[in-house]
């Protein structure tokens, strides 16, 4: 049900958009949809605590308060942040700009609600994008588009609006990433790739972060992991930088509808020269860097301490990545990251040198080779690179997955790993890790490599180079005998062969064309 709601809702929001720029429109849509939900949580909020108040044996219980006490009660803000809940101004609540929603003025009302909203939760400020007096649509296509907007919400129960509104958030950054294209990409990573990353690392504890957040993305999984292992949210503590400032802006917003609790740093900024968690030594790491990065480095980067492994070529970004996210890790720490397949085996530069040396210092833990067609953004293939600071058990040596054929095709032009083929990666790696019976070498798919082997292929670490081809089953049939049978269907087909050929030259001539 849920999934033909959000498929009516896109068509209809992206009909409403008529000649805007989907990288435009997208922060008009996210940020009613967020403005939405803090509202309904609040009404939610203001819901369960009338009925509280008019409950004696509830500790909030108002006996004999006339109805405008308990109207002014019902405004007491402490009541909804003790709860975890925004705060929402009156004016700026949703029923206020829905019955505005065709007013002429609307963009400029919707700005003055984000700021009141601001205003009154600092940590929003600077966040929400106030973008909507100047906002390039048609007149009364935004009134439409709130209309739209105030059909989303379907519960009165906080925790399940909150997942509903949760799910239509992430659907409308995946259906934007793809009509966005290219750009799309630095913001939202595909779901699949995702889940891959968390069902190996299992985040279920600690400080994760992401040095690379774009739309937070890696976090939302990460708790939707540990709730669904029994956990619950906020075991685990967020911490992410992204350079780009609309994107940190959606990366908050997104975590915020979720009532996850974060540190987006004070600002957008630069991770390599302005890094926002200097001190931070995380239990998971997970990114999906921009792949093949050329114009990253800056003088003020020379000798940094980040470079265990060797100075990363100022040409190409990807080994700062894998050094930078080493630099973050506790000394039990994990981490996945995705970055190109030229990642694994180049030895431009100094590439050669630092894979060699991370192999040798025996960090790198698992390799996945990827499926094509995964990313809204690009055609490069990728991998997986899961890194460990320390390792406790497989020591010296490196799992390689090859999952280049267990991609499923969900359009003309987009793969993605289904939750069969990713709790396949998950659970082979966890019985790898653990040393369980139930990990063998899978020929095609998987293999357990000693260090002394990586270096005998110069450290290359493309795991087809490793696991072989798939096995064929053997149908018993005695070689001698199978080519007996083949080498008699070859005879037969070249005489029928030579039959057609005749005939053909027999109609030809019939006709007065001989050759």
């Amino acid at each position: 049900m849920l999934e033909d709601i959000q498929k009516t809702l896109w068509a209809a929001a992206d009909k409403l958009r008529a000649n805007m720029d989907a990288a435009e429109y997208k922060h008009l849509v996210l940020g009613l949809i967020f403005v939405k939900y803090i509202s309904d949580t609040f009404s939610a909020r203001q819901a369960e605590l009338k009925r509280r108040f008019a409950n004696p044996k509830d500790e909030y219980h108002l006996p004999d308060a006339a109805p405008a006490d308990i109207k002014a009660e019902l405004e007491e803000r402490d009541y909804y942040t003790a709860a975890n809940v925004f705060w929402v101004p009156e004016a700026a609540r949703w029923e206020a700009l829905r019955s505005s929603a065709k007013h002429p003025q609307i963009g400029k009302l919707i700005d003055e609600a984000l700021t009141l909203i601001e205003a009154e939760n600092p940590k929003l400020k600077g966040i929400l994008d106030k973008r909507y007096a100047r906002a390039q649509l048609p007149d009364g296509k935004l009134g439409e588009l709130i209309d739209l907007i105030s059909t989303i919400g379907f519960s009165t129960d906080a925790g399940q609006a909150r997942d509903i509104l949760g799910q239509v958030y992430e659907y409308f950054l995946g259906q934007f990433a793809s009509a966005e294209g290219k750009k799309g990409g630095q913001f939202y990573t595909p779901s699949s790739i995702v889940k891959t990353l968390v069902a190996v690392l299992a985040p279920h504890h600690g400080k994760v972060y992401d040095p690379c957040c774009g739309s937070g993305g890696m976090f939302v999984q990460s708790e939707k992991f540990i709730e669904a292992h029994g956990g619950k949210r906020g075991d685990a503590s967020i911490y992410g930088q992204e350079s780009n400032p609309t994107t940190w802006r959606l990366a908050a917003m997104n975590l915020a509808i979720r009532g996850i609790d974060f540190n987006l740093g004070r600002e957008p900024a630069d991770t390599f020269t302005k890094n926002q968690h200097p001190d931070l030594r995380a239990d998971f790491i997970l990114a999906n860097p921009p792949f093949n990065v050329s114009d990253w480095w800056h003088g003020s980067l020379a000798g940094d301490p980040r470079w265990v492994y060797g100075d990363p070529p100022a040409g190409n970004a990807n080994y700062a990545w894998l050094q930078h996210m080493l630099y973050h890790l506790k000394p039990t720490g994990r981490a996945g990251i995705v970055l190109a397949n030229g990642s694994m085996s180049s030895s431009q530069n100094s590439e050669g040198d630092i894979r060699r040396a991370m192999v040798e210092a025996d960090v790198v833990e698992v390799m996945v080779a990827l499926p094509g067609q995964l990313f809204f953004n690009t055609q490069i293939p990728a991998c997986l690179w899961f890194l460990a600071k320390q390792k406790s058990q497989r020591k010296g040596e490196v799992l390689f997955i090859d999952a280049r054929k267990l991609g499923k095709m969900i359009s003309r032009s987009q793969a993605e790993l289904t939750d069969e083929v990713i709790t396949r990666i998950g659970d082979t790696v966890a019985a790898w890790r653990n040393k369980q019976d139930t990990y063998q070498d899978t020929p095609g798919f998987c293999r357990s490599v000693k260090l002394s082997e990586i270096a005998e292929h110069g450290h290359v670490l493309t795991p087809g180079r490793y696991v072989g081809a798939e096995e064929v089953e053997d149908d018993d049939e005695a070689f001698a005998e199978k080519m007996r049978k083949l080498t008699e269907k070859l005879g037969e087909q070249i005489a029928k062969g030579q039959e057609l050929d005749q005939l053909i030259r027999q109609k030809l001539g019939s006709l007065g064309y001989e050759f």
